[in-house]
């Protein structure tokens, strides 16, 4: 019982941060998390909807196949063209971000408007995201490579370390741009 009431509590306070109590999308979650509400199933049933809907699943689809655009520019770049992990990893960066910018415009979020000065807008809000999350990537990259050495950590020729540091700082990267695209690029008006 205490672990439940310091659940709720949790949810409560950090819940808090961000929203008011007045706010019907705080109530309603906080409705969802008390113990022994009747209405648990139901409850359950509406996060499956707010997790698994065309959006999720259409940006998970897309980002998998942004996240192939990255690494196999990323895998040219550095097995075929030997240029240095960093210049690799800011060139499948920029590759990256033009095809997710197509894909999460048309396939994610659907939006349509093609008019010079709002694909302006977009464009550079999309980019201006990316670039905070493309800072972050290369820093994340140089810290775990250079300053943690995971550069060294190879098996046979496989450059393990390389590789388990972009799959790591892919993961954090498709957050960060999940939430950019949805509370900022593509919000609904």
């Amino acid at each position: 019982m205490a672990e439940a009431v310091s659940f709720r509590f949790g949810l409560y306070f950090f819940g808090s941060l961000y929203y008011n109590e007045e706010n019907l999308d705080f109530k309603e979650l906080m409705r969802m998390f008390q113990l022994g509400n009747k209405e648990n199933k139901l409850s359950i049933k509406k996060i499956k909807e707010l997790c698994l809907n065309y959006e999720t699943i259409s940006y998970f689809v897309c980002g998998v196949l942004t996240t192939l655009v990255d690494w196999g520019s990323f895998w040219l770049m550095d097995e075929r063209w030997q240029l240095d992990y960093r210049i690799t990893t800011a060139l499948s960066w920029m590759a990256a971000v033009v095809f997710a910018y197509l894909v999460n415009k048309l396939i994610v979020f659907r939006k349509f408007r093609f008019g010079p000065s709002y694909l302006w807008k977009e464009w550079w809000a999309f980019f201006a995201a990316r670039a905070f999350s493309g800072i972050l990537v290369m820093i994340l990259m140089i810290v775990l490579v250079d300053m943690l050495s995971w550069g060294t950590f190879y098996i046979g020729e496989l450059k393990a370390g390389l590789y388990l540091a972009k799959a790591l700082v892919s993961a954090v990267n498709l957050i960060v741009n999940y939430l950019f695209g949805k509370l900022w690029i593509f919000k609904k008006t």
